[in-house]
């Protein structure tokens, strides 16, 4: 099998070709339509340009910068667009068929009419029988938004049979008249997702977010479904059956607290849906007790949730940008897309009554953060043990002391982290 070789262009050698390509659109003389087949144009600027009717087949868009641009009609079959951005640029009726784009920023594009289906590019073997052409690392032929941010993104009338939007963030995004049998939307963020007469037979939703998730007249025979976070019991609900207010509760935890669990009680919000706290970061939550509870989509940044545990909590999609974590305990919790850029997940000290010292360290044992942004994040002596950190961007963090072991790192960036007496025994 042919192991295709990618010819290099550089940023001044896109920027003739747009300016042919523009000259082709408007029938000027000189100009050029863009045949960008098999190129590298990895981390290549495109803002703005108008690339309608271009040809990038099989090509390499890795970290790409395609934002506000015309790419209306352009051919991506089998193209590589992981972790590029793809923010407001319109891609109506454009070819996607067996693109890799896991990881890509699509908010606010318009993929009008796209087709996002299964495709492979194929050459005659040495026998004399066709054979899919070797593009490279994970692009098999089924088209891949795994882990893509779509908020705001139009994907009506697209054909994306087969495809995979799992773990990707399609919060309030329109899909009508689409067809989406066989796609995989597991672990996606489906909130006010709008699958309006969409065909979605032999879908796969199962562990997705589907709060306010609209599938009238859609087609939903062998739709598999499981919304662990909907089952949840509301705080709503259990402070009304207490006759109790959210700030009764905090007083009571804060005296308990106070009083080292004389007095007062423990504030215990485990297996509780929490998303309607909007305001929940304004409160002193330190030492709480939230197992298996939900905090999806919430804004935590800056919050202070010291020496607590969210043992199997439920965060994908949340900020936590900058937020104090020390010491709390996050056993098998889910993370996916959330943004904990500069948090401090760093051990606790205490002091023995022997006067010696003892570290209260963070657990993530069995964690799941893939797609998550940890930029910055300080996870001194934090335990990471068989931890899930697909995709996950660990760029300029504090590592040492952490415990990997058995973790999984599948594209994991660790650029500028400092790793000193980190144990990276990986699954």
């Amino acid at each position: 099998m042919t192991i295709l070789h990618y010819d290099r262009i550089t940023q001044s050698q896109l920027d003739a070709i747009i300016k042919k390509h523009h000259m082709f659109q408007i029938g000027k003389r000189g100009g050029a339509r863009a045949f960008l087949k098999f190129k590298d144009l990895s981390g290549l600027d495109f803002k703005e340009a108008d690339m309608t009717g271009a040809d990038f087949t099989g090509s390499i868009l890795k970290n790409a910068n395609l934002t506000a641009g015309k790419f209306s009609g352009a051919t991506f079959f089998a193209s590589d667009l992981r972790e590029a951005n793809l923010q407001n640029a319109d891609f109506s009726r454009a070819d996607f068929r067996g693109a890799y784009v896991a990881g890509a920023n699509l908010k606010g594009a318009d993929l009008d009419s796209a087709d996002l289906r299964e495709g492979r590019i194929m050459e005659k073997g040495k026998d004399g029988t066709m054979e899919a052409m070797n593009l490279g690392e994970n692009r098999k032929g089924g088209t891949s938004f795994s882990g893509a941010r779509m908020t705001e993104t139009n994907l009506s009338g697209t054909k994306a049979t087969h495809a995979d939007f799992s773990e990707a963030d399609l919060t309030g995004v329109i899909i009508h008249e689409a067809d989406l049998r066989d796609v995989n939307f597991e672990g996606a963020n489906l909130t006010n997702t709008d699958f309006t007469g969409c065909d979605l037979r032999d879908a796969n939703m199962e562990d997705s977010i589907m709060e306010g998730t609209v599938l009238i007249e859609a087609e939903l025979g062998g739709l598999k479904t499981t919304d662990t976070v909907t089952q949840l019991v509301q705080i709503s609900d259990v402070l009304e059956k207490q006759g109790k207010t959210l700030h009764d509760i905090l007083e009571e935890h804060a005296l308990w607290v106070k009083s080292k669990g004389v007095e007062g009680q423990q504030m215990d919000i485990s297996n509780m849906d929490l998303r309607s706290l909007l305001n929940l970061k304004t409160y002193p939550i330190t030492a709480i007790r939230a197992i298996g509870a939900s905090f999806v989509g919430l804004n935590l940044s800056n919050a202070h949730m010291q020496f607590s545990n969210f043992d199997k909590s439920d965060f994908r999609d949340c900020k936590l940008v900058d937020t104090d974590l020390r010491g709390s305990k996050f056993i098998e919790a889910k993370f996916n897309r959330a943004d904990l850029s500069g948090a401090n997940m760093t051990a606790l000290k205490f002091k023995n009554p022997d006067g010696s010292e003892r570290l209260e360290r963070v657990n993530l044992s069995g964690a799941d953060f893939r797609y998550a942004k940890l930029k910055k994040i300080d996870l001194r002596y934090a335990i990471l043990m068989g931890a899930d950190l697909s995709h996950a961007d660990f760029t300029g963090a504090d590592l040492r002391n952490v415990d990997f072991t058995g973790a999984k790192i599948n594209n994991t960036k660790f650029k500028d982290a400092q790793v000193e007496g980190t144990i990276f025994e990986t699954g």
